[in-house]
């Protein structure tokens, strides 16, 4: 019988995951062709939460499966809990009752990934293990992860949690790279070699721990898109000359340059648009060399030592 890791491991995983964040408003004709084009496409990973559109997102999406006729094993179904009404909450009661409300509104018996929705500070280890090993017993997760923990955070968790972590969701794009940032400024007096998030990423890489990137097109914190933003001429003017070399859009190089890092990285896409998934989705067509990776980085401004 295979474990919950050989599950894990088995699955083909796509490099891109549609994030359904903001399908909550959309009908159902919409939504359908959204999730078939993606599904056309060999994107078959899709990111929920319960705070999506409170809830509503996971109803679209499970209305807009069925009416398509998609078998349940034909998807993977990811969604995560944790973030409440101004704060946040890592109890066995919340944790197992939200996946409860997440599988009634997704129309489902189980979810394939189950991922702690930023962290609490309040969290004990223990109660988060108790949920995990009743979700894991009663067959309603698969696999386990986190979002936007550093790696002390994780390893507290597992002092109790024995399922593998396998996920690990962080905000990264072009304009918001302080994981790589700290990496290339070693011993250096500069701002960015300062480490915010504890060598996530190396750890992660170490660990054997996926980061699932989320808002791939955003600088700052939800400030707003850098591409086509006349606040970066420089950066949109490398990615569209490099877009052009690959006849590729600019999303698509945005993409390809997350892709590239050898980290293995899964980029999460937020798009409601069929077309746009569409052109986001050749950036696993090419990779990105050396060269291109750096000149865009250097081209959103950061200096090399």
């Amino acid at each position: 019988m295979d474990t919950i890791f050989q599950k894990q491991i088995k699955q083909n995983i796509p490099k891109i995951a549609l994030g359904c964040m903001r399908i909550s408003d959309m009908d159902n004709n919409a939504a359908q062709e959204l999730i078939k084009t993606s599904l056309d496409l060999g994107i078959n990973f899709f990111d929920h939460a319960d705070i999506y559109g409170g809830g509503n997102s996971e109803i679209v999406f499970s209305k807009a499966i069925s009416s398509l006729g998609i078998k349940r094993d034909d998807l993977i179904i990811q969604s995560k809990a944790g973030i409440r009404n101004g704060f946040f909450d890592f109890s066995k009661e919340h944790i197992v009752n939200s996946v409860d409300e997440i599988l009634k509104r997704l129309n489902t018996h189980y979810l394939d990934y189950f991922l702690l929705h930023r962290p609490d500070a309040l969290m004990e280890p223990e109660e988060v293990a108790e949920a995990f090993n009743k979700l894991e017993k009663e067959g309603k997760v698969l696999n386990f992860g986190v979002s936007n923990q550093n790696p002390m955070q994780i390893e507290l968790l597992k002092t109790a949690v024995k399922q593998p972590i396998v996920f690990n969701q962080l905000q990264l794009s072009i304009m918001r790279t302080g994981m790589i940032d700290s990496g290339l400024n070693v011993n250096m007096k500069v701002d960015n070699s300062f480490d915010h998030d504890g060598s996530i990423l190396n750890y992660c890489q170490l660990n054997n721990i996926t980061v699932q990137a989320w808002s791939p097109f955003q600088y700052g914190f939800f400030e707003g898109v850098f591409l086509n933003n006349d606040k970066f001429p420089e950066l949109n003017r490398v990615i569209d000359n490099i877009a052009n070399k690959y006849g590729v859009t600019n999303s698509a190089i945005a993409i390809a340059w997350i892709l590239r890092h050898p980290a293995n990285i899964q980029t999460i896409i937020g798009t409601t648009n069929p077309k746009r998934v569409k052109d986001m989705s050749k950036a696993t067509d090419f990779k990105l060399t050396r060269e291109e990776w750096y000149e865009i980085y250097r081209a959103a401004g950061n200096i090399l030592p």
